[in-house]
C-alpha cells in the first residue's frame, strides 16, 4: 500500500527502527567529552611533552647518588667558590707554562702534541704554551710569532673573566663585551686559515711554523 498523502504534502515514512522522523533520537553511545585541556577524559592524559592523546606517562629519573651530591655541594657552596675553583685552573696553567719552560723544551717531550709528534704539523694550538710563556715574561713580538690569534685574543679572554668572576663573587657590573654569532664565526675562520697557513712549507708562511 502507498503512503497515504494529505493535501499539505506527503505524509513521513514511517520507519520501524527510528518510529518516523518525529520519534525521539535513540539513546546511543556517546562521544567522549573533552576536559578544558583538550584531551578525553576516557583516554590517558600524555606524558609531558608528547603531542599524541592516550600516552603512558614515563616516571622521571632519580638522579643518581654523585649527581645528587653535586647539586647539593653547589647549593651549600658560597658564591665565590665556582670563580675561585676557575681561578685555580687558569694559576694552575701558568704555573704549569712557569714551571716547565716550553721555550726549552725537546720537541718529543711530554706532554707532546699528538699531531705533531706523530706528522709533523702543527695543530691548531701548538705554540700556545710558549706563547703564554712569553707574554708572562712581557715579550710580546715573541708570543705572537708563536702564536698570533692566541696574543690576539687574550685581552678578550681575561676580561670576560674578570667581569664573570666579578659578578659571581661581588656582585660587580663591569660593562658586557657582547660577541655576536658572526664575530665568532669570523674568528674560528681566521683560526683555520691561520693553521693552515702556518703548515705551508714556502716563504712567508714558514716564518709561522714553531
Amino acid at each position: 500500500m502507498s503512503d497515504v498523502t494529505s493535501v499539505d504534502g506527503p505524509a513521513s515514512p514511517s520507519h520501524p527502527q527510528t518510529g518516523g522522523l518525529d520519534a525521539p533520537p535513540q539513546a546511543g553511545p556517546t562521544a567522549p567529552t573533552a576536559p578544558a585541556d583538550g584531551w578525553p577524559t576516557d583516554q590517558a592524559p600524555p606524558y609531558p611533552g608528547s603531542p599524541y592523546p592516550g600516552a603512558a606517562a614515563y616516571p622521571v629519573a632519580e638522579p643518581d647518588r654523585l649527581t645528587r651530591f653535586v647539586v647539593r655541594l653547589y647549593e651549600r657552596s658560597p658564591r665565590w667558590a665556582v670563580p675561585l675553583a676557575a681561578l685555580g685552573c687558569v694559576a694552575a696553567g701558568i704555573g704549569y707554562a712557569l714551571i716547565s719552560d716550553p721555550t726549552r723544551s725537546a720537541p718529543d717531550a711530554a706532554p707532546s702534541c699528538l699531531l705533531k709528534l706523530t706528522t709533523g704539523l702543527d695543530c691548531p694550538g701548538c705554540g700556545g704554551t710558549r706563547a703564554l710563556w712569553y707574554v708572562l715574561h712581557a715579550d710580546l713580538p715573541a708570543a705572537a710569532r708563536h702564536h698570533f690569534l692566541f696574543v690576539f685574543a687574550l685581552p678578550f679572554l681575561a676580561y670576560l673573566f674578570v667581569a664573570w668572576a666579578g659578578k659571581q663573587a661581588f656582585g660587580w657590573r663591569l660593562p658586557e663585551l657582547r660577541i655576536s654569532s658572526r664575530v665568532i664565526g669570523v674568528f674560528l675562520a681566521a683560526w683555520l686559515a691561520f693553521t693552515i697557513l702556518r703548515n705551508l712549507p714556502w716563504a712567508p708562511f714558514t716564518s709561522l711554523y714553531v
